[in-house]
């Protein structure tokens, strides 16, 4: 069954747009509620926001409605995403709630929820809220008493800078390391910063001066030059960049080399290996991770578990496989020992702390193996299913073909908008090329 309102993280889109309006949130929080409201106790609910200045107007409107169905509201303020799964937890809430629209642009927004474990909610219950949402809820209105309050927790940001500290292995400290840390004005200008310097890193911030319109702007992990510029300028150990939410981390060396998550897993992995943590003897990783990664961990011994695109259908194989590493090229890194999603600050933590034992340069811990070249290109079509086009499929069919067993296709739809992404890699640079260059065009032809 099409979902009408969630996506593939949530609901998202364009604030006061066709979908995300404060009505939408009010009765995104009457559904919710009304689902997880049990028990004879106080049912609550915590509710964090990024930076965006729509994160007010939503937040509100969220309160209402729990607030109307009985559950109390603890508002954490701006946090991030997998703080609030974390907090969750910690507090002994029935559901958790981030506003943010992670690494898009400031004029949209979105709505996560977390059960009380901490995790995402599957597809079916986002069915049941999207039935509720679009049903009539009056019967089931909180009176008097029984209606909801709203407490602002002052206590929440200590509590989630003191257990991401605990992470790092027992008795170390960051001393010594200069760390350029970019906040992308989002949800982690306050916590991240102070986790680091707590733990004795000489830090230098940027990204931390959020006005509710610059989050993600030339900042953050999808702007890594302005982490690379500063890391040179100021001569640091290594930059780390969080996107909006702080869900996803990318690391820049010391010399301002990028390092995306593929490297980085490959880093988690061995050093997990190495201290007999890891489990399921290997990782999970996406469809659009690099080859080289691939044949590294074959070469040290350990898997390669490919899902779809997506940091739930990572954790979704990691929690039924025995997996505790896993991730996304683009920087979300799941480390099940310490979260229920992807967090960046704990995942640069532990990438720190390996840098710290190996008291080596950022370039060298993090170079594990070298890229396979690849290519990916996001085709934009205006109407219609392009990839059941029986030119397109021919296309893709003779596409891999050419590659053989060298090389790897991937065609896909974008989950958020009409775009076809075609990814390609191969030793054979320019065979890439040809091959992605031959999909794009057949789509480009029926599109």
């Amino acid at each position: 069954m099409a979902r009408k309102y969630f996506g593939t993280d949530g609901i998202r889109g364009l604030a006061n747009g066709s979908k995300l309006t404060p009505e939408l949130a009010l009765k995104v929080g009457m559904a919710a509620g009304v689902k997880f409201v049990r028990g004879d106790h106080r049912n609550r609910v915590v509710i964090g926001k990024d930076t965006r200045r729509s994160g007010y107007m939503l937040e509100q409107a969220l309160t209402a409605g729990f607030t109307a169905v009985g559950m109390d509201v603890y508002l954490l303020g701006p946090m991030p995403t997998p703080a609030v799964a974390m907090l969750t937890r910690s507090l002994r809430a029935d559901l958790g709630v981030m506003i943010s629209a992670s690494h898009n642009p400031f004029d949209d927004n979105g709505i996560k929820l977390f059960r009380p474990d901490g995790y995402k909610l599957s597809d079916e219950i986002e069915l049941e809220i999207e039935r509720l949402i679009d049903g009539d809820m009056t019967s089931m209105l909180a009176h008097g008493r029984e209606i909801g309050r709203a407490h602002r927790d002052e206590e929440a940001r200590t509590r989630y800078i003191e257990y991401a500290k605990r992470t790092l292995p027992r008795g170390m400290d960051l001393a010594g390391l200069r760390v350029v840390l970019d906040c992308a004005n989002g949800a982690a200008y306050k916590v991240a910063p102070l986790a680091l310097w707590e733990l004795g890193a000489d830090v230098v911030p940027i990204g931390v001066e959020p006005d509710g319109f610059n989050i993600n702007h030339k900042v953050g992990s999808t702007a890594p030059e302005a982490v690379a510029a500063k890391v040179k300028e100021v001569r640091a150990d290594i930059g780390i960049a969080l996107d909006g939410d702080a869900d996803r981390v990318i690391i820049i060396d010391e010399k301002g080399q990028v390092v995306d998550g593929d490297q980085f897993m490959a880093v988690i992995a061995q050093s997990w290996k190495d201290r007999e943590m890891l489990m399921g003897g290997g990782i999970v990783a996406t469809i659009m991770s690099n080859l080289g990664l691939e044949r590294y961990l074959t070469e040290i011994g350990l898997t390669l578990e490919r899902t779809q695109v997506g940091d739930r259908y990572v954790l979704e194989a990691m929690r039924s496989k025995g997996f505790n590493v896993g991730g996304e090229q683009s920087g979300h890194i799941i480390l099940s020992d310490f979260t229920t999603t992807g967090d960046g600050l704990v995942a640069a933590l532990q990438l720190l702390s390996v840098l710290k034992q190996l008291d080596r340069p950022a370039s060298e811990v993090c170079a594990r193996f070298t890229q396979v070249p690849q290519l990916l290109r996001n085709v934009k079509f205006k109407s219609g299913k392009p990839l059941e086009n029986k030119l397109v499929l021919a296309a893709i069919a003779d596409a891999q073909a050419r590659l053989g067993t060298s090389g790897r296709l991937v065609v896909r739809p974008s989950g958020t908008e009409p775009v076809i992404r075609v990814m390609g890699e191969a030793d054979d640079a320019a065979l890439v090329s040809a091959v992605v260059g031959q999909v794009e065009a057949a789509i480009l032809d029926v599109a």
